[in-house]
C-alpha cells in the first residue's frame, strides 16, 4: 500500500518553498540533499542554475516542492536578466520563502539586494545559513545576529547541504508550514523537470566543470531528440551552441578529446539518475546569436527579457 493512500485528505500538506540567495550560495547542492537524489544541477561556478528547478519529496504527511531559483544578482546582459526575472518569479509563487547564505561569505553584496528585496515580500521566510562546516562555530553567531536584525527571519537554520547536516530539520519544519492539501505529484517522483531538460543540463554540468573562465556563459545545450529503444534503453541527442567558431574548437578539444570526455561522463550522470542504459550523442554548432533569440530563451526555461 502507497503512503498517500494511508493519509487521510484532511490531514494531507503541499506547498512549494522557494530557495533565494546570492550565485553559489549552494541551493542546487541543498536541494539534492533535500531530495535525495540529484534533481539540479552543481558547479563551483557561479551562475550555474540558469532556469527554475523544482525538487519534490516527503516528510510525514506533507509533500514538498522545493524551487531551485537561479542566483539573484545585479544584471547587466539579457541573458542575466532573465536568469534573475525567473529568480524573483519563482520566488512570488512560493508558499513560503528559505534565503539560503554562504557562511563563509556572509552578506555580500547580491545577499544585500536580495534583503532589500525581500522587505516588500509578504509571506514567511527563514535563513538557512550553509556551509557551516566551513566556518568556525563562534563566526556563526554573530552573523546569524546581523542577518536577523536585517529581515525579522521565521527561523534561521545552519547546515552543511555537502555533508547533509540538518537536512532533516529543514523539512521537518517545512512540513508543518506548507499548507493543508492533497498532494500534487505522485509519491514517487522527485521532480517535475522533463527529461530532455535534464539531459541537457547534465550535460552543460560537465561543460562548465571542464571549461575554464567565461566559455560556459557563452553557450547554451539544447536536447535535439530523444529516442526508446526496444530494449528499454535511450537514445539522446544533444546540441551545444556557442557563439563563434573559437568556442567551438575550445569545446570539441584537441582531436575530439573534450567534447568525448563531456559525453563519457554525462552519460555516467544519466545512467545513475534515470537507471537505464544512456546512448548520448553530442555535437557543438555555432549560432552567433542565440542570446538574442527568445526562442532559445523559451528552451531553457526562461522567458526573453522585454
Amino acid at each position: 500500500m502507497d503512503k498517500m493512500s494511508e493519509i487521510k485528505p484532511e490531514e494531507m500538506r503541499c506547498g512549494f518553498i522557494g530557495l533565494v540567495g546570492a550565485p553559489n550560495a549552494g541551493k542546487s547542492t541543498l536541494l539534492n540533499a533535500l531530495v535525495g537524489s540529484k534533481v539540479s544541477i552543481v558547479s563551483p561556478k557561479v551562475q550555474t542554475t540558469r532556469s527554475i528547478v523544482r525538487g519534490i519529496c516527503i516528510d510525514d504527511k506533507s509533500q514538498l516542492v522545493f524551487v531551485d531559483t537561479p542566483g539573484i544578482f545585479l544584471p547587466k546582459q539579457t541573458l542575466e536578466r532573465a536568469i534573475v526575472d525567473a529568480a524573483w518569479q519563482g520566488a512570488n509563487e512560493a508558499d513560503v520563502l528559505a534565503l539560503v547564505v554562504d557562511a563563509r561569505k556572509g552578506i555580500c553584496k547580491n545577499t544585500q539586494l536580495i534583503l532589500q528585496s525581500l522587505k516588500n515580500h509578504p509571506g514567511k521566510t527563514c535563513l538557512i545559513l550553509n556551509k557551516t562546516d566551513t566556518v568556525k562555530a563562534h563566526e556563526l553567531l554573530p552573523l546569524t545576529k546581523e542577518l536577523n536584525e536585517a529581515y525579522p527571519f521565521e527561523r534561521t537554520f545552519m547546515v552543511s547541504a555537502l555533508k547533509h547536516d540538518g537536512v532533516d530539520d529543514i523539512k521537518a519544519y517545512f512540513a508543518k508550514e506548507v499548507p493543508q492539501g492533497p498532494w500534487h505529484y505522485p509519491e514517487d517522483q522527485i521532480s517535475d523537470a522533463p527529461l530532455r531538460f535534464l539531459a541537457a543540463e547534465i550535460v552543460r554540468e560537465q561543460l562548465f566543470m571542464q571549461l575554464q573562465q567565461e566559455l560556459p556563459y557563452h553557450l547554451t545545450v539544447m536536447t535535439e531528440h530523444m529516442e526508446e529503444n526496444a530494449n528499454g534503453s535511450l537514445k539522446i541527442h544533444v546540441m551545444i551552441y556557442v557563439t563563434r567558431d573559437s568556442q567551438k574548437q575550445i569545446v570539441i578539444g584537441k582531436g575530439g578529446a573534450r567534447l568525448k570526455n563531456v559525453g563519457e561522463r554525462a552519460r555516467s550522470e544519466l545512467t545513475k539518475a534515470l537507471d537505464r542504459k544512456i546512448h548520448l550523442f553530442t555535437f557543438v554548432k555555432v549560432k552567433k546569436d542565440w542570446l538574442d533569440r527568445p526562442e532559445m530563451y523559451q528552451d531553457m526555461g526562461l522567458e526573453f527579457p522585454k
